[in-house]
């Protein structure tokens, strides 16, 4: 019976191998390529054909999200008119294993016809686009994990991880951050990780001013729906807040009260610029837990800014 998890580990374990090789022999020729991108006033236009198609696409993908405009041009369709999409000032990569891809012809001879620096990846340092190249980022004969030499494997995973190096490094230099990630991923799971607490808050505040009676303070904490209402000095910074919790522990003699006899003093809160998964942390994992936040800056007067549910998160793709 054939073993699967066998072949999976040599299949790994080769493709590792041509990493390391990869990772062993990158030259001087990796960091002409990373200044030849920095210094594009264009767009940097990536191709390939079959396999090695599919990783420039996730290449351009990538540089895109990351903070360098990029796009994937089909050399077939460059040969029907896609040329038009490069210009001067833009950077070309042209990805081939072999570096005889005979669909590449026409977009390599435009890139020297109109001085479009070109940046060549292939295994063969004497091939055509090699020698074409401007800057040529030569891949290591490593052994395709497939066996037999002529599925390409080990030489899809270099030219990606190659491509992620020139990415990450290009993000370093231009010290990317996290807050501009989330401009190019406004949507889904990822958007809402890097999603800002500022982002998801609520602006219109259930607040009282401290020696409100409780009657009072009841009618504001129905009309603004989030089970809690904060309490505020004569200069509005947040002294407490009085919650459900605080409702049913004062239930004999509620409506006598005023807010600064129920109320909870020094409540947790949470700056806007904090990431919104840091509010959920701070909702959920700490005993007891909770299920709103104030806003408060860290730096300012000790006013509310705003207030976060967990239901805001939870609706955003967050907890």
């Amino acid at each position: 019976m054939t073993d699967f998890q066998d072949i999976a580990r040599r299949v790994i374990a080769v493709e590792q191998d041509g990493l390391r090789q990869l990772a062993d022999g990158l030259d001087e020729s990796f960091d002409r390529a990373v200044e030849t991108l920095l210094n594009a006033t264009g767009r940097i236009i990536i191709s390939g054909m079959g396999k090695s198609g599919h990783i420039a696409r996730k290449i351009a993908a990538t540089l895109a999200s990351t903070g360098t405009p990029a796009h994937f041009v089909h050399p077939a369709e460059a040969s029907h008119g896609d040329l038009g999409m490069m210009a001067q000032g833009d950077v070309a990569m042209v990805l081939s294993n072999s570096g005889e891809t005979p669909e590449l012809a026409d977009m390599v001879a435009y890139t020297r016809r109109f001085n479009i620096p070109l940046i060549g990846v292939a295994s063969r340092p004497d091939s055509t686009l090699l020698k074409q190249s401007d800057v040529a980022l030569v891949l290591p004969k490593a052994q395709e994990a497939c066996g037999t030499g002529i599925v390409p494997t080990t030489s899809t995973t270099m030219t990606l991880a190659l491509g992620d190096a020139l990415a990450v490094a290009l993000m370093e230099h231009r010290s990317f951050t996290p807050e501009n990630f989330r401009e190019f991923h406004p949507g889904g799971k990822l958007g809402a990780q890097l999603s800002k607490v500022r982002d998801l808050m609520h602006r219109d505040l259930p607040l009282v001013a401290s020696g409100t009676s409780m009657g009072d303070a009841l009618l504001v904490m129905s009309q603004k729906s989030f089970g809690v209402v904060g309490v505020t000095d004569a200069a509005g910074a947040l002294l407490g807040i009085v919650t459900d919790g605080d409702l049913r522990r004062h239930m004999e003699n509620l409506l006598e009260l005023d807010v600064d006899q129920v109320m909870t003093d020094n409540p947790r809160t949470i700056g806007p610029d904090a990431m919104a998964e840091e509010a959920v942390a701070l909702m959920t994992l700490q005993t007891p837990q909770i299920t709103c936040l104030f806003i408060v800056d860290p730096e300012g007067s000790g006013q509310a800014e705003g207030i976060l549910h967990i239901h805001d998160c939870l609706r955003a793709g967050l907890g």
